[in-house]
């Protein structure tokens, strides 16, 4: 132990013991423990960043919380901030706010994109933030053997990133396919994790039975899938931990409401997974979640450990969660636990945020181009033309991507070619559908085009269910190899939208009748923006309004729905570079057929 340590630790028993006065003293509070659920009269003793004491106590710097609330800082158990669309310092001023004080994240949208220099950007932009950032090693990149993904990264690769003190394991293991059925790559993944004492997370929608524990006994504890109680609850019953989605795309809080209850709640914790900056800035983070929850009649106190004690002892977070000697002074503030607003934010001991606002200079990061030139550079594809959108198969069925509103699962619909209804369902003063194209029964045509090695790859299909009725809307956030993906009732429209990404080099865009009216530059990596999370939400909140004009449904949001079509893990069909693939048996399938 340094001497500098042995001094720090010292001085913070004798904060304890009331020898000395601590750095800062929260009197007259409430705090919440985690522990046993209760409320407790005190004050809250701190000493360099550490809880010193819970008691009465004298500080060289007093604050008198007048009966208010203080409950441990919130823990994100699975994010992917590439999914806010903002660099990493630009969401640590977003979710800071709300209580935050840690995540766990997933890098693996920029590691699809750029393989090692994504991991290594991500590691780098996210150190010295005022709130902590920990990360799980992408354990699927390309997700599956289907993808066409800008990288590869096998075992050996990411060997090294385990040295990082801040690599917790590895993240959602989305093959579970290839899991029970011992692919090679994969279980040299999972040695790797347990070779170094490592979690690993899953993810594995539906999977049951036999299956489950064939995916358990490998090394697999936790998931974030789960779109019933009754799947949670049997993967709670087979050893897992059970992480609560609710995101901008999945929302699955309802459907787990039973697990906050005594008999579960232990086992589970709260997770976001994808969360747009709107969102984040509107609605709230975790806090949110734990307010829906209030809201739908549970616990307060099993909420907020869900959201804090539990992430921490699950990812083995020592001294966080808790409002406890010897912990970290993460907190926040709130007024009551029914409202559950975040008032003020702590963490080490110092005031990060207050009435919704960040009050701190925050360091901010993006990286050199020349330093990370796959990360600023990653669009290599050609301009694309509406022959580019023409189906060439041929058949009297056509086989349709079906989704299924605030799930991220989809069906698969089969339904007659009508390959010559177009000018018939055409609106009025647009561009005539494309062949296949039914406006009238919600069906339009979805692609996915390779952008990363130039392979001129390009993927179309029909979904049913995304509700517009002329023009495109296309983006480069395509789950999760990030490839370009674009939807539209007309190859024209198609094409001017996705040239539009392709000419910023990242992001999105809606085209209608030839022209482009909007977009949004992603610079980093097609994945996020370099400007300020209100930039972001501003052109965000413009072009949904201009999505909805077109038609999607309020119950959609048009950019990350789309995006998860593309995502050869969740059954049961997606849109690939190379066609449509069934998810269940991981195979291409015709869309047209006899």
């Amino acid at each position: 132990m340094s001497l500098e340590k042995s001094d720090e630790l010292k001085e913070l028993i004798s904060a304890a013991r009331g020898e000395e006065k601590a750095d800062l003293v929260l009197k007259n509070a409430k705090v919440l423990n985690v522990f046993t659920g209760e409320l407790e009269e005190c004050d809250v003793a701190i000493r360099n960043g550490y809880i010193a004491g819970l008691g009465s106590y004298e500080g060289y710097a007093e604050i008198d919380l007048a009966g208010k609330i203080i409950c441990p800082g919130l823990i994100d158990g699975h994010i992917h901030i590439e999914s806010s669309m903002l660099a990493p310092s630009e969401f640590a001023k977003a979710v800071l706010p709300h209580g935050t004080t840690a995540v766990i994240c997933d890098p693996h949208e920029i590691a699809n994109v750029a393989g090692a220099e994504g991991l290594s950007f991500m590691l780098e932009s996210s150190k010295d933030l005022p709130f902590e950032v920990f990360f799980m090693l992408p354990s699927c990149v390309p997700a599956t053997p289907l993808d066409e993904a800008g990288a590869e990264l096998n075992a050996a690769s990411l060997n090294s990133f385990y040295a990082n003190i801040r690599v917790l394991g590895l993240a959602e293991l989305m093959n579970s396919y290839g899991t029970v059925r011992n692919d090679r790559e994969i279980i040299s993944k999972i040695l790797g994790a347990q070779d170094h004492e490592r979690l690993i997370d899953g993810h594995a929608p539906g999977l049951t039975g036999r299956d489950l524990n064939a995916y358990v006994a490998a090394g697999v504890e936790s998931d974030h899938e789960c779109s019933t109680a009754e799947e949670a609850i049997e993967k709670l019953k087979r050893g897992q931990w059970i992480m609560i989605r609710e995101g901008t795309a999945a929302k699955n809080l309802n459907a787990l409401l039973p697990l906050f209850d005594d008999k579960y709640c232990d086992r589970c914790m709260l997770v976001t997974d994808d969360k747009h900056p709107g969102d984040l800035i509107e609605l709230g983070h975790i806090d949110y979640i734990i307010r829906e929850a209030i809201k739908a009649g549970k616990k307060p106190a099993n909420a907020i450990k869900m959201a804090s004690f539990n992430a921490a002892s699950y990812f083995g977070l020592k001294h966080r969660g808790a409002i406890a000697p010897g912990y970290r002074a993460d907190l926040l503030v709130v007024s009551d636990l029914e409202e559950f607003k975040v008032e003020k934010v702590y963490k080490k001991g110092k005031l990060v945020a207050e009435d919704g606002k960040i009050c701190i200079d925050v360091r901010d990061f993006k990286g050199r181009e020349d330093e990370y030139p796959r990360v600023y550079h990653s669009f290599k594809m050609r301009e694309l033309s509406p022959q580019d959108f023409v189906l060439m198969e041929s058949g009297s069925k056509k086989r349709v991507i079906e989704m299924i509103q605030g799930e991220l699962l989809t069906k698969e619909l089969i339904v007659p070619a009508n390959l010559e209804r177009t000018a018939e369902c055409a609106i009025e003063g647009h561009n005539t559908p494309a062949r296949g194209v039914e406006l009238d029964k919600d069906i339009i045509k979805i692609a996915l085009i390779e952008r990363h090695k130039n392979t001129g790859h390009v993927g179309v299909g029909f979904v049913k269910g995304y509700g517009i009725k002329y023009g495109a809307i296309a983006s480069s956030v395509a789950h999760d190899s990030h490839n370009l993906i674009v939807a539209g009732t007309n190859d024209e429209d198609m094409a001017v939208a996705a040239n539009a990404v392709r000419e910023n080099e990242g992001g999105l865009s809606i085209a209608v009748d030839g022209r482009v009216l909007s977009t949004l530059p992603l610079n980093i990596g097609g994945l996020m923006c370099d400007r300020d999370a209100e930039y972001v939400e501003d052109k965000l909140i413009e072009m949904k309004a201009q999505a909805r004009l077109l038609g999607v449904p309020d119950g959609i949001d048009p950019f990350m729905t789309l995006a998860f079509m593309a995502l050869p893990v969740i059954p049961k069909l997606r849109i690939l570079t190379k066609g449509l693939a069934d998810v269940d048996t991981q195979s291409y399938v015709p869309v047209l057929f006899e």
